[in-house]
């Protein structure tokens, strides 16, 4: 199975949890900022990953971008996402990002694997949440760091199952 993690990340925490992922799954690993049409389409599995800024935007490089995504082919493409926030000081917009770019993968035809219980979170609102889970991995790395490992092992074993 041919993986590929895109991520996006200004600070660097997002692209050092893409790192970890591919470390992991032994994929291509590309910034956003260098991904094409076809990276998004030539995959058997594609892990987005993208940081939510300020009340619920997409990550600079991402939004400069995503029409790239926006044009991809990505009928019955296995598409798994993950995304970096912080519950405290943005609990009403925690990890909107993933939601948005969840409907913009859903909407080009994929198939989204990969969600996860809002247990253990303290957030007030989040456009990632469909049927009261999050669309993919929620990782708080201001305030949870000392639960990524070990969400971040359940979630790629979750994805690994699901065909």
């Amino acid at each position: 199975m041919s993986v590929t993690v895109i991520y996006g990340s200004d600070g660097g925490c997002t692209r050092k949890i893409a790192k970890r992922i591919n470390g992991k799954v032994g994929g291509t690993l590309l910034d956003i900022k260098k991904a094409q049409r076809a990276d998004f389409e030539n995959a058997s599995l594609l892990i987005l990953g993208c940081p939510t800024y300020g009340g619920g935007d997409l990550q600079t490089d991402w939004e400069a971008r995503v029409d790239v995504l926006r044009e991809a082919n990505l009928a019955g493409r296995k598409v798994a996402l993950f995304g970096t926030g912080d519950q405290v000081n943005y609990p009403d917009s925690f990890i909107d990002a993933i939601g948005i770019l969840y409907d913009i993968v859903v909407e080009r035809g994929a198939r989204v694997v990969g969600f996860t219980d809002t247990e253990g979170y303290d957030f007030t609102g989040s456009a990632a949440l469909r049927d009261d889970r999050f669309v993919g991995l929620a990782l708080d790395e201001d305030n949870q760091a000392n639960r990524t490992e070990k969400r971040l092992a359940a979630w790629l074993e979750l994805i690994s199952r699901q065909d």
